[in-house]
């Protein structure tokens, strides 16, 4: 299947090179046809391969830092200038954590660190859905999508204060996705993603350890950055219209399994026959 966004234009943030989510969602967006606007915040501009994509997909770049409101409308009225008008669609694939990064424990976290994951990976979330509701800067039955994991609902120790911050990601969609559908039929859900081997995950750690346990609980396996691209068109697209308020999982089955035969062999596996 194929042209599942032809016509339609949108804004995808968080796309820093190409182990990204979101650089793999942009490209598929391409190839269904929609016009596209790519984001992110300045510093990642110069830090990753952008530029390149943009060039690829002959996408505008629009820098803008996620927890700046201005920052956003400007995005948004920028966008709104280069594709002609209110978008289809808006991808959120935006998270950090500084006490992560500096390999705190979650049992010594520096406070205005965590204050700061919560911006960045979750606050920006309801910044970019309000800049977009007082600009009036999405179409009838446009999509909102924003990337999560299952450590909102599950203890994941290494996952660190991001587990919160995905949680807070998954209530704002619930609460705005109420307020957007009433006003203007605009769906508003998240993702919760398999372990993927992106920049940012990887620096997790543990991450390879817990990415081929995942990889082994989960029945169909790990979902691959591509898979999740080709999910986020499907959510995007028309054909999902009435969804809306959900996080969805896109993890093979990882979710709803208890234990797995793969896993329970290497704790018990069969004794060898003579």
């Amino acid at each position: 299947m194929s042209g599942l966004l032809q016509g339609k234009t949108g804004i995808i943030t968080g796309a820093l090179d190409e182990h990204s989510i979101a650089w793999k969602v942009a490209e598929k967006a391409h190839e269904h046809g929609a016009r596209i606007v790519l984001s992110n915040a300045p510093v990642a501009l110069r830090m990753g391969k952008i530029q390149e994509l943009g060039d690829k997909l002959n996408a505008p770049i629009i820098g803008a830092d996620a927890t700046n409101s201005e920052d956003l409308e400007n995005l948004y009225k920028a966008s709104m200038e280069a594709l002609g008008g209110p978008v289809d669609f808006v991808l959120h694939s935006i998270g950090m954590s500084p006490n992560v990064r500096k390999n705190r424990a979650y049992t010594d976290l520096k406070y205005d660190w965590y204050l700061k994951t919560l911006d960045i990976s979750a606050l920006s979330f309801h910044r970019m859905l309000q800049a977009a509701w007082q600009l009036d800067a999405l179409k009838e039955g446009a999509s909102v999508l924003g990337l999560s994991y299952i450590a909102a609902q599950r203890s994941f120790p290494d996952y660190s204060d991001m587990a919160e911050a995905k949680a807070l990601l998954e209530s704002i969609a619930r609460s705005f996705g109420y307020h957007y559908g009433m006003r203007k039929n605009v769906r508003v859900n998240t993702i919760s993603q398999s372990p993927t081997k992106t920049t940012a995950g990887t620096g997790v750690g543990g991450f390879n350890a817990f990415f081929d346990y995942a990889n082994d609980m989960s029945p169909l396996g790990n979902a691959s950055a591509e898979s999740c691209a080709d999910f986020c068109v499907s959510m995007v697209s028309d054909l999902t219209r009435m969804i809306t308020m959900q996080n969805i999982y896109h993890d093979g089955g990882f979710s709803s399994v208890g234990i797995s035969s793969k896993v329970m062999h290497k704790f018990a596996p069969e004794p060898e026959v003579d």
